[in-house]
């Protein structure tokens, strides 16, 4: 018998460099505000933003992201960006995942920063036909965080909403910077994903 396929699926991209708390705090909040079936994390390989020496290599990341999940049944992570050997834009990796879950409807969550380079992606009005649109915010943002929301609705035609996220405004670049400098990063990360961090020497350099 064929495992019953997610009506409701929730897409979060990112360069997880490292994964930490507040992209998990987000993603389940997303599936709870909108009664998402799974949350796939899907980490980025070639950016069109970022060139490949200033992350860390995608198999990496991943093995971070696959640690971090494991324990959540609604999670799950795609390696679909992270092992193509072309430069990864979003509106063909969710045509990619409109193509796997044709009955799915799909959630795209991002943070409120993409939002405000949105306009400069790739083909971005076919991302809005694509997937619903699910902007990250603080809720201390989240009043200039919906006036953006509501001149993207227009513009692009998009079905967009705000998630609102619990605060947790340490980045991974800090954390990164913060074990470079041999402090700790307890209560930012996960433990697995701290062992994981060190095991292999990561961002010491």
């Amino acid at each position: 018998m064929n495992e019953k396929q997610p009506n409701r699926i929730g897409i979060m991209g990112g360069t997880f460099d490292p994964i930490h708390y507040g992209h998990l705090l987000i993603a389940q909040n997303a599936a709870e505000e909108f009664a998402l079936d799974r949350v796939i994390f899907l980490p980025t390989g070639k950016s069109p933003h970022k060139s490949e020496a200033q992350v860390t290599d995608p198999a990496v990341r991943c093995a971070m992201v696959r640690l971090a999940i494991r324990d959540n049944p609604a999670f799950s992570m795609s390696a679909l960006e992270a092992e193509c050997s072309e430069v990864n834009y979003t509106y063909r990796t969710l045509q990619s995942f409109r193509r796997m879950y044709p009955q799915a409807h799909l959630y795209f969550i991002m943070g409120e920063d993409s939002l405000d380079d949105f306009a400069g992606w790739k083909h971005p009005a076919e991302i809005c036909r694509t997937a619903s649109l699910l902007v990250a915010v603080r809720d201390d943002d989240a009043g200039r965080a919906a006036e953006k929301i509501a001149e993207a609705r227009v513009l692009y035609t998009a079905d967009m909403h705000l998630v609102h996220a619990p605060a947790f405004s340490v980045s991974s670049k800090e954390i990164r910077t913060r074990i470079r400098n041999g402090k700790t990063v307890r209560y930012l990360i996960q433990e697995e994903v701290e062992a994981f961090i060190r095991e292999h020497s990561l961002y010491m350099e």
